[in-house]
């Protein structure tokens, strides 16, 4: 079944994260101070929302690399149920897609928690002063749907932010698989 994103509020500030790169080390929000743009985004690699657009992503997010886009992706499912979410699946899988950007463990799952994130993929764009600026769909294209996956809506919302304005409303939630808790760590 389909979820949605929860669609933070708009202004929110980007918590707070320390987590292991599934290429070893450890990244967190503040390797990111001073973005004009940082994208948080949760994925992962066995829900078919995520396969349908994952190329697309990853040839956007490394376009807008290059316009001062800072791009970090977050694997928060139980791993243990879902074992193609595992590090050495989601290495395969920014081989596959062309992922040029880190990507995170959340093996606690508390950063999930903290960002409200709902689904994958879930998109989180905050401004240069790390406030919320969008929170919505890649784009119209689904796992059962020939609408292109061109990251059309995600896009949109980079440029006004790169442009230092903010994203007109209303904003689309995000669609896909519901984030894979582990009992008891669902959200309330």
């Amino acid at each position: 079944m389909a979820i949605a994103s929860f669609m933070v509020p708009l202004g929110s500030p980007a918590p707070g994260f320390a987590l292991p790169s599934i290429d070893g080390g450890t990244v967190s929000l503040e390797d990111f101070a001073g973005a004009p743009a940082l994208l948080v985004v949760f994925l992962s690699n066995h829900c078919p929302y995520v396969r349908r657009i994952e190329n697309a992503f990853g040839a956007m997010t490394a376009e807008y690399a290059a316009k001062g886009l800072s791009t970090v992706a977050i694997g928060s499912n139980d791993v243990e149920r879902y074992p193609d979410d595992d590090a050495e699946h989601l290495r395969g899988q920014a081989e596959r897609a062309g992922f040029g950007f880190p990507y995170l463990i959340d093996g606690s799952q508390e950063v999930a928690r903290a960002y409200r994130a709902a689904c994958t993929p879930d998109f989180f764009l905050y401004d240069a002063n790390g406030a919320l600026a969008y929170r919505g769909q890649f784009d119209g294209a689904r796992p059962r749907n020939e609408v292109p996956s061109d990251g059309a809506d995600l896009r949109a919302a980079v440029d006004h932010v790169l442009a230092g304005e903010p994203v007109p409303e209303p904003h689309t939630p995000s669609l896909g698989c519901g984030i894979k808790w582990k009992p008891g760590n669902e959200p309330g």
